[in-house]
C-alpha cells in the first residue's frame, strides 16, 4: 500500500507541476504575444512571448541548486512538498494578472516574475519525483517505475491541452483570447491541493533515511564534491537531457507556432493533435520503460534518440496549404512516440549514475542546467529559423545537431542496468567515481 501511496503521489504530484508548465508554454504562443507585448510587432510580440516562457527555464538551475542541496540535506519528501505549493501560488497568479492594454510595462514584467517562480520550482520537482521512486521501489524495475515520472509530462500536456480546447469551445476564439485564458491558471489551484493532499501522505524514501540515520557520513557541501567527483557522468546527465528537452518543445510548443502560423491551421486542430500525439507517448514511455528493465537502458536511449532525430525530418518539412489534419496527427504521434522512448528509460539512467549522498544535488545542477540549453531556446531558434529560412527543415537539422552529443555519451556510458542497487556508484573510490 506504501509504494502505491508513494506512485499514485509522485505521479499525480508530477502531472500537476507539469500541467502548470504546459499551460503557460502553450498560452505564450497563442495568448501572451497578443495581450502582454501587443506594442510590439506581431513577430517581436511572439519572440517576446517565448522569451518569457524560456525564463522559466533560466531560472530551473538555480530551483535545482537549492532544491538539490536540500533534497540531500533535509529529504526529498519535504522539497516535493514546497515545489509543489510554490509551483500552484505561481501559476493561480498568472491568471490574476492584468494586461499590458491595463497596466502597460508592469504586465509583462509581472509575468516573467511568475514564470521565473515557476522555474525554480520544478527545479527541485523533476528530479526529486525520480529519485524519491528510484530508491523507494524494487531495482529490478526501477526503469518502469521512474517512468510514471516521466510520462507525468505528456500526460501534462494532454490535460493543458484538454482544458484550453474545452475552454476555446465553450468560449469562442474571441472570449478565449479577452479573458477566458485564465480559466485554465484559476484550475491549478484545485489541482495543486489533490497534489499536496497525496504528497503529505508520502514517507521518505528508505535510502535517505538510512542515510540520515549516519549523520557523519552525510555530505554537507553536496555540490562541491559533485562537482570534484561526479563531473564526467553530470556531463552525460547534461548532453542527454538537453537533447530530449529540445526535442520535447520543439515537438510541442514550437509546433503549436508553426503549425498555426506556417502551416495554416487553427488553434483547435493543432491542440487536438498534440492531445492525441501526447496520449499515445504515454503508452510509449510505459513499454519503452519495460524494454529497458529487461534489455538495458542504453540500446532504449539510443534508439530513442535516433527515431526523435529522423522523425522531426517528416514533421517539419510538411508544406503549407498542402498538409492534411490528418498528416499532422500522424507525424506529431510519430515525434512524440520517438521522443516517449528517450523517457521510457531516461530517468532510470540518470538515478543510477550518482551516489545516494550527493544525487539530488548532481542530478538536480545537470538536469536543469541541460534543460536551458534544450527547452528554453528550442522554440525560441525555431521560430526565428522558420522566419529566416521560411521552411522547418533548419528546425529538424538542429534538433538532429543537438542530438549527436547525446548518442556519443549514452554510447560511451556503461550499462546501468544491473547495478545492485542506486547507490552502487558510492561504493567505489571518489577517483574512480570522477572516470
Amino acid at each position: 500500500m506504501k509504494r502505491v501511496n508513494l506512485m499514485v503521489a509522485s505521479t499525480v504530484g508530477t502531472t500537476l507541476e507539469w500541467y502548470d508548465f504546459f499551460a503557460f508554454a502553450m498560452c505564450a504562443v497563442l495568448v501572451f504575444d497578443k495581450l502582454f507585448f501587443s506594442a510590439a510587432d506581431p513577430f517581436m510580440a511572439t519572440l517576446l512571448a517565448l522569451g518569457t516562457f524560456a525564463a522559466g527555464f533560466l531560472a530551473r538551475p538555480l530551483g535545482g541548486v537549492i532544491f538539490g542541496i536540500l533534497g540531500d540535506r533535509i529529504g526529498r519528501k519535504q522539497v516535493l512538498v514546497v515545489s509543489l505549493l510554490m509551483m500552484g501560488f505561481g501559476t493561480f497568479a498568472v491568471g490574476l494578472l492584468p494586461t499590458y492594454a491595463t497596466i502597460g510595462i508592469a504586465a509583462p514584467i509581472l509575468l516573467l516574475v511568475l514564470r521565473i517562480v515557476q522555474g525554480i520550482a520544478v527545479g527541485g520537482e523533476a528530479t526529486g519525483a525520480i529519485l524519491i521512486i528510484a530508491e523507494s521501489m524494487p531495482s529490478r524495475r526501477r526503469a518502469f517505475w521512474t517512468s510514471f515520472t516521466m510520462f507525468a509530462g505528456p500526460l501534462a500536456n494532454v490535460l493543458a491541452a484538454v482544458v484550453i480546447l474545452v475552454v476555446q469551445r465553450l468560449f469562442g476564439s474571441d472570449g478565449f483570447l479577452e479573458w477566458a485564458w485564465r480559466v485554465p491558471f484559476f484550475l491549478s489551484a484545485l489541482l495543486i491541493l489533490l497534489g499536496f493532499w497525496t504528497r503529505r501522505r508520502v514517507e521518505e524514501s528508505p535510502e535517505f533515511v538510512e542515510l540520515a540515520s549516519k549523520r557523519a557520513t552525510v555530505e554537507h557541501a553536496p555540490l562541491k564534491e559533485a562537482f570534484a567527483t561526479q563531473w564526467r557522468r553530470m556531463l552525460t546527465a547534461f548532453f542527454l537531457k538537453a537533447s530530449e528537452n529540445t526535442f520535447l518543445y520543439i515537438f510541442s510548443t514550437f509546433l503549436v507556432l508553426m503549425a498555426t502560423t506556417y502551416l495554416g491551421f487553427e488553434r483547435g486542430p493543432v491542440m487536438t493533435a498534440l492531445l492525441w500525439a501526447s496520449l499515445f507517448e504515454v503508452g510509449v514511455v510505459l513499454v519503452a520503460a519495460l524494454v529497458a528493465d529487461r534489455i538495458g537502458r542504453r540500446p532504449v536511449l539510443l534508439v530513442g534518440l535516433f527515431l526523435s532525430a529522423i522523425t522531426s525530418f517528416a514533421l517539419f518539412t510538411l508544406k503549407p496549404a498542402e498538409t492534411t489534419q490528418m498528416e499532422l496527427q500522424l507525424f506529431t504521434m510519430l515525434c512524440m512516440g520517438s521522443h516517449g522512448i528517450i523517457l521510457g528509460a531516461m530517468a532510470a539512467f540518470m538515478a543510477e549514475l550518482f551516489p545516494t549522498r550527493i544525487r539530488f544535488t548532481a542530478l538536480s545542477t545537470s538536469y536543469q542546467l541541460a534543460s536551458v540549453a534544450g527547452g528554453s531556446i528550442a522554440p525560441i531558434l525555431g521560430a526565428i529559423l522558420l522566419k529566416v529560412t521560411g521552411s522547418g527543415l533548419a528546425v529538424a537539422i538542429y534538433a538532429a545537431v543537438m542530438s549527436i552529443p547525446a548518442l556519443i555519451v549514452v554510447f560511451r556510458t556503461p550499462e546501468t542496468r544491473d547495478n545492485p542497487a542506486p547507490d552502487a556508484v558510492a561504493r567505489v573510490s571518489p577517483s574512480a567515481a570522477a572516470n
